[in-house]
């Protein structure tokens, strides 16, 4: 019964921040609030995609070693392409290329796998640049939309020529609640990025 307690209270105290974190967000300013959220829309996109892709390129690297073993251990190197020929990933393309080089000893062997390895690990990092791009981008624009608040301020101190707290309060407020949305946007794009 108590645990259904704190249960319930933690999914209040979720929805209570999400909903705190969406109403700060629609107070920001709009210009520098919008292209943080573009920011957020297309890292997280690239970030799926890239985990989908990975997802779909991993292979049992064991099991397929140890059935390619089991063929050459039988003399039959077309019995060993014909299964990396049908593993689908990058790892069995690779050991593929390298079989297809036995013949001209194992320096050739080496150096296709090494050269092929190169070009599907070019394919498989397709997209983190995007990715790292929206993590520099995200505060950066938090950044100019605080210095944009900042200046608005100072403006709003200029016109009426008195330093109350509620003639800045509002500029300074977005300001702050843009550079805070840059961060959480890098922040989730970096954990990402970190586990692709």
């Amino acid at each position: 019964y108590f645990g259904a307690i704190d249960v319930i209270a933690q999914d209040a105290d979720a929805g209570s921040t999400f909903q705190t974190l969406k109403e700060k967000f629609i107070e920001g300013d709009w210009r520098f609030m919008s292209l943080v959220l573009i920011c957020l829309i297309l890292g997280l996109a690239f970030c799926i995609e890239r985990i989908i892709t990975l997802n779909l390129a991993t292979t049992n690297t064991d099991r397929l070693l140890s059935k390619i073993d089991e063929r050459l251990a039988d003399n039959d190197l077309e019995g060993a392409k014909e299964i990396c020929r049908s593993t689908p990933g990058p790892t069995a393309s690779v050991l593929h290329e390298g079989l297809k080089n036995v013949g001209d000893g194992p320096e050739a062997v080496e150096k296709a796998i090494v050269s092929y390895g190169s070009v599907q690990m070019g394919l498989l990092e397709k997209g983190l640049v995007w990715i790292s791009l929206f993590i520099a981008i995200a505060p950066m624009l938090g950044f100019m939309g605080t210095v944009i608040g900042m200046i608005t301020a100072f403006d709003r101190i200029a016109a009426v020529g008195d330093l109350s707290p509620s003639v800045v309060a509002g500029g300074i407020k977005i300001a702050l609640l843009t550079t805070v949305f840059g961060l959480i946007v890098a922040i989730i794009l970096q954990i990402f990025y970190n586990y692709i």
